[in-house]
């Protein structure tokens, strides 16, 4: 039986999705942040830690953002085959919703219209929307915005099928400490670590740079149903842990929260790899209609 949904609810629950994001960690990362506070073995690691939790804090009370960077706004969103929209295209609607989001809830636009011109549009819109149909009458929306200080330390590597998981491995800690090193080297923010990586193996070029975006929105205390996956997150994340690099990369034994990794079948010739590096916040707010 077909449903119909109107396009300005969409909008409606981005805009509150995207002010949410921005001003409140979610109950999985708030959870991870106060575990590491406790855990953490370095006096000066500690230190970092606990002034991340008073920096969260004072968002929560004072009703601004978590991090300067509010990002640029990522949605995924899953449609019923039984949904039937009704209004402003469903694309439409979404940056609608972002842009009022951005707008109202006084965040930073940080999008320009041009990759090379460089003029902002001034309302944070367009955002960078990925599309599903699934089964049933209900529409699933994910908001990620996603600062650029840990996205410029992503990467891709295009493996050969022969480098197996030992190429996996060494691609993961390569991603990692590339990305921690520059920052600690350029004395900059780039990576904030502790971060939290997001894995995607298998597909095709741009198919693993999209399963390792959504395996950053994985909830951290859950792990892959596919037992040498799951196996191959928690090696990951203590070798990371092992580098030392610890919070603001000043030394510690908490440099990552967490490895999520996602696979997807791929060609008999290819291995790709996508490391998607997000910053201790990692800002994801899930609602379904």
């Amino acid at each position: 039986m077909i449903r119909t949904v109107k396009t300005s609810e969409i909008t409606e629950n981005i805009k509150e999705m995207c002010i949410e994001a921005n001003y409140y960690l979610s109950r999985d990362m708030d959870a991870a942040m106060k575990n590491a506070a406790a855990t953490e073995e370095s006096e000066l690691g500690q230190k970092i830690l606990n002034q991340l939790q008073d920096n969260l804090e004072i968002a929560d009370k004072e009703q601004i953002p978590i991090c300067q960077d509010t990002g640029m706004a990522v949605v995924f969103i899953e449609v019923g085959q039984d949904v039937h929209f009704e209004g402003d295209a469903i694309e439409d609607a979404i940056n609608e919703g972002v842009r009022q989001g951005y707008v109202e809830g006084y965040l930073r636009k940080s999008v320009v219209k041009d990759p090379l011109i460089r003029e902002n549009t001034k309302d944070n819109t367009p955002a960078v929307i990925h599309y599903s149909i699934v089964p049933g009458d209900k529409v699933k929306m994910t908001v990620a915005p996603k600062g650029f200080g840990s996205e410029n330390m992503s990467r891709v590597f295009m493996l050969k099928p022969a480098d197996g998981i030992e190429g996996v491995r060494h691609a993961i800690l390569t991603a990692v400490k590339d990305a921690i090193l520059t920052a600690v080297r350029d004395a900059g923010p780039n990576a904030c670590p502790p971060m939290v990586v997001g894995v995607g193996i298998g597909g095709t070029f741009e198919k693993c740079t999209i399963l390792a975006k959504k395996a950053l929105t994985r909830s951290i205390d859950s792990y892959s149903e596919i037992p040498y996956v799951k196996n191959l997150e928690i090696e990951m994340l203590d070798k990371i842990n092992q580098l030392g690099i610890g919070p603001g990369g000043l030394g510690g034994t908490t440099t990552a929260l967490k490895v999520n990794i996602n696979t997807y079948p791929t060609h008999i010739a290819g291995l790709p790899v996508a490391v998607n590096i997000c910053c201790h916040v990692n800002r994801h707010v899930v609602r379904e209609i």
